[in-house]
């Protein structure tokens, strides 16, 4: 399925994707994977969830590793000292900074939730 994503993507682009592109499709596909487990799990349907954290494991092990959610902290106080934000307006900003850094290396939602502590 994974193949098809980066097939139909290179279509909608009409050329080859780049490995940074490729990576994109992939963590997209992760989360789909993610988000379908969260469902089975909520609906007692452990056996599609199973199946759903295979997949996932496969699709993992091509992207980069993870970093720890300590590293990212570091990259988001790092991008606030930075930036000097004023506050909760300056999020985008802020987030748009530790993403660049991070890239797929770390899941938007982490990031997202470490900027707004380190807004608050």
């Amino acid at each position: 399925m994974v193949l098809s994503d980066i097939h139909n993507q290179e279509i909608q682009n009409k050329k080859t994707l780049t490995e940074d592109q490729i990576l994109g499709v992939l963590g997209t596909a992760a989360k789909k994977h993610r988000d379908s487990i969260a469902q089975f799990q909520q609906g007692g349907r452990s056996d599609l969830a199973q199946r759903e954290q295979a997949e996932l494991r496969i699709i993992e092990s091509y992207l980069p590793a993870q970093l720890p959610p300590e590293e990212v902290k570091k990259v988001v106080t790092a991008a606030v000292a930075e930036l000097k934000p004023q506050g909760q307006k300056d999020f985008g900003k802020v987030m748009q900074a530790v993403m660049a850094k991070v890239k797929g290396r770390s899941p938007g939602t982490l990031v997202s939730q470490l900027v707004k502590e380190a807004l608050s």
